[in-house]
């Protein structure tokens, strides 16, 4: 569901990232960057579950002793809780802003939706946003015909706009973004066909979930086949 955004015709933007311990659905995050024009935010955590290898080898993240390092150096760090409290006073500072992210939608998001919901900010945090951009979509479309092939953040950058930088570093990543945006200066009809909401984004994700659950079960002929206008309903029912 796109966002609207109602009378504001230029909402503020904020570009936002995060490092995490993962890709799994239960990753922690180590690092959570924003920026808005000269403005940045930038958080380190120590996480409360085990670095995969192959994140800490990309990011150069390592926990040692209850400590962050990065490339072999220590970090000051908040709490989580801390740091996303502080992410929601970041964004205080600009109203209620558009958060703007690269291939959000199916990672960044449900991870940040977790952890607000485990903290109880996520209240908070919806009322201080308009809501999300993801700009992997975005991109997509604005430049389908320009002859690019891998729409990986990086390789927009270097492709548009000339410039090597520090992938895998949140704060890297937004400054890279931002500059990104800018240079391809997307139209308001553009921008509101890849906006959604958390709650949007988190709904489909437990359809998606339940829709999983009920084709398994039907495989596995735990339930009987069920039509798609009540299904939700009746298994509810059967795992109660």
């Amino acid at each position: 569901m796109a966002v609207s955004f109602g009378d504001t015709h230029s909402p503020n933007l904020v570009f936002f990232d995060l490092e995490t311990t993962g890709l799994g659905p239960s990753c922690d995050i180590v690092q959570l960057a924003a920026v808005s024009g000269h403005h940045t935010l930038n958080l380190f955590m120590v996480p409360r579950c085990r670095m995969e290898p192959g994140a800490s080898r990309i990011t150069g993240f390592r926990v040692r002793r209850h400590r962050l390092f990065l490339h072999h150096r220590p970090v000051l760090t908040n709490s989580l809780k801390e740091a996303l409290v502080s992410f929601i006073t970041f964004l205080r500072m600009f109203g209620r802003p558009l958060l703007v992210g690269h291939n959000i939608r199916r990672f960044d998001c449900l991870v940040l939706a977790r952890v607000l919901d485990e903290f109880g900010l996520k209240a908070a945090f919806q009322a201080g946003i308009l809501g999300f951009l993801d700009s992997l979509p975005l991109t997509r479309q604005m430049l389908k015909d320009s002859g690019v092939h891998s729409f990986k953040q990086e390789n927009l950058v270097k492709t548009l706009l000339g410039v090597s930088y520090a992938a895998h570093d949140a704060l890297g990543d937004v400054q890279a973004l931002q500059k990104l945006y800018w240079a391809l200066r997307p139209t308001a009809s553009q921008i509101q066909q890849h906006t959604f909401s958390l709650d949007s984004l988190c709904s489909k994700r437990s359809k998606d979930t339940i829709t999983r659950v009920i084709i398994k079960s039907e495989k596995n002929g735990e339930i009987p086949l069920l039509q798609s206008s009540n299904s939700e309903d009746l298994l509810v029912k059967w795992l109660n």
